[in-house]
């Protein structure tokens, strides 16, 4: 590699090289190699973009799988760097009727990426909106080179090189995220973004991504986990999950790939078929020893399939392994070991003699601060576990059923009538001893109730919400719009209140774009 003086520009190893070099690196990431993948691009993460580019996207993977603030501060640093590689090989000046080398094309997509990967990385730490205006510069910088590179590479000035494959697969990767993502935020943190007048096309960056994912190039593997992680959890998060959802096949290309086996499991988690989900999160395990973290996602999928077959033992098993081995949310593990034993029967022995009142009152201490902030779902575990701090107790009646309402798993057994019935039942049950027990205030939507309510004040938007979901469902379309605009404006300063916005921004989208089909999100 020739060095040339400082400050003059280096020589960019032969662009085809370094594309096959990457693909390699990748291929063995997929297959379970992850030390040995990292090992491959390390030596040339300071001289080629590419090698810079991906080794600093495993990195971010691996911060988004542990959570961990030091691997999320790591791979921050180690895009940055990439991001610094990549700056060099770009064009210096800009002017009319500049033509550039394919190098430069090159340079300014990857660079466009480096920026779109660090803002994941802002906005991952937290779900603020001091995040979303911080990472909003680097977004809105990587979203013009992208919307310029997308323009140049369909106009008559652009010549095909060599590698124009994957310059192309680059551009649609980041056109396709952009679309995708910005679809799915509600319109006062895009104008806080400052992307006046700009919103994402959904349909258009699905189907970019879905071209991408069945390419060839070094983005198809991005195309197709972005494409996954919005099918299989996204939708979920949001609520605007599709009634029905068939496999992406990307993942049968890496079969016995922890990742893709992760991913198969939330699919068949997604349809309803919980065994067949345990079975593959299971082998997901066994695939890979060299990432701890990536068992831990393994283990709270897994939490969540025992807990929709109402096997709360097993289901705390996977709670208290999290709780040992993961750090991630400390206070969500505690809360959920809690809230299992809470489901077993007062007189049943306790696994470990541990005792719910006990655990319950531990979760506060737990509590951890992501940039100055703590995270949505672990303030509504202490608000929750709150009830417990007294001598006496106000004890939950079903808070597994509530926490599972808080991450969309009704809609993971609504296509299977057993499950549902046995939630039912366990509803029925707990209303029953509620009724039974002196001074249980219920509450009503716009009834008096509505202003005893003394601990859970997220009930009332959510229960709007789910009424005006129910009147989609049958065609109340004008009363729907009603709730969801009422349940958007009119409570402030709740448990998840970002979430419940997201929701109702989906919803809202989903009626206006086509108020005569269900729903229009398919794979």
């Amino acid at each position: 590699v020739a060095l040339e003086s400082r400050g003059r520009s280096l020589s960019e190893p032969p662009l085809k090289e370094s594309l096959d070099q990457c693909m390699e690196a990748l291929d063995l990431f997929l297959n379970n190699h992850f030390s040995e993948s990292l090992e491959r691009l390390r030596p040339r993460v300071n001289d080629s973009m590419y090698h810079a580019l991906i080794y600093a996207t495993v990195l971010e993977m691996q911060a988004m799988m542990t959570f961990q603030h030091d691997d999320i501060t790591n791979a921050g640093n180690t895009m940055k760097g990439a991001q610094e590689v990549c700056q060099r090989y770009r064009r210096k000046t800009k002017s009319e009727g500049d033509s550039l080398s394919e190098v430069q094309l090159h340079a300014e997509v990857c660079y466009a990426e480096c920026q779109l990967q660090r803002a994941a990385l802002t906005f991952l730490q937290d779900e603020n909106m001091v995040s979303f205006i911080k990472g909003g510069m680097k977004v809105r910088n990587s979203y013009m080179i992208y919307k310029e590179l997308h323009a140049f590479v369909k106009s008559h000035n652009y010549v095909k090189g060599p590698s124009h494959l994957q310059l192309e697969g680059g551009i649609a990767f980041g056109i396709g995220a952009f679309n995708l993502t910005l679809s799915l935020f509600p319109p006062r943190i895009l104008r806080l973004l400052e992307f006046a007048g700009f919103s994402g096309d959904k349909e258009y960056g699905l189907s970019l991504l879905h071209d991408g994912a069945t390419g060839t190039n070094l983005r198809s593997m991005l195309c197709a986990l972005l494409l996954l992680c919005y099918y299989t959890f996204l939708t979920f998060i949001l609520g605007t999950a599709a009634r029905h959802h068939s496999h992406h096949s990307h993942h049968m290309i890496y079969c016995m790939g922890a990742i893709f086996l992760f991913f198969a499991g939330r699919t068949e988690e997604i349809k309803g078929n919980i065994d067949e989900a345990v079975a593959l999160f299971e082998d997901g395990c066994k695939a890979q020893q060299a990432w701890k973290q990536f068992h831990h996602m393994c283990y709270w999928e897994l939490m969540w399939c025992f807990t929709y077959k109402r096997a709360w033992r097993m289901a705390y098993f996977y709670a208290d392994l999290l709780s040992q081995e993961s750090r991630w949310s400390k206070a969500m593990y505690m809360y959920m070991k809690a809230a299992y034993l809470s489901m077993l029967p007062r007189d049943e022995a306790r696994p470990f003699g541990e005792d719910e009142v006990d655990l319950f009152r531990q979760v506060p201490r737990f509590k951890q601060r992501i940039a100055g902030k703590s995270p949505p779902t672990e303030k509504f575990a202490i608000r929750k576990a709150r009830r417990y701090k007294a001598s006496c107790p106000v004890r939950l009646p079903v808070p597994v059923l509530e926490m599972m309402y808080m991450w969309n798993g009704f809609s993971m057994i609504s296509k299977r009538p057993e499950l549902t019935e046995g939630m039912l039942q366990t509803l029925m049950d707990a209303e029953r001893s509620l009724l039974e027990s002196p001074g249980n205030a219920t509450c009503g939507l716009d009834s008096p109730h509505e202003k005893k309510i003394k601990f859970d004040h997220y009930l009332v938007p959510n229960s709007l919400v789910e009424l005006g979901l129910l009147y989609i469902d049958q065609g109340r379309r004008d009363e729907a719009i009603k709730l969801l605009r009422k349940a958007k404006q009119n409570y402030k300063d709740y448990s998840m209140e970002s979430r419940i916005h997201f929701r109702v921004h989906a919803a809202l989208a989903k009626l206006k774009a086509d108020p005569g089909e269900e729903d229009d999100t398919h794979l």
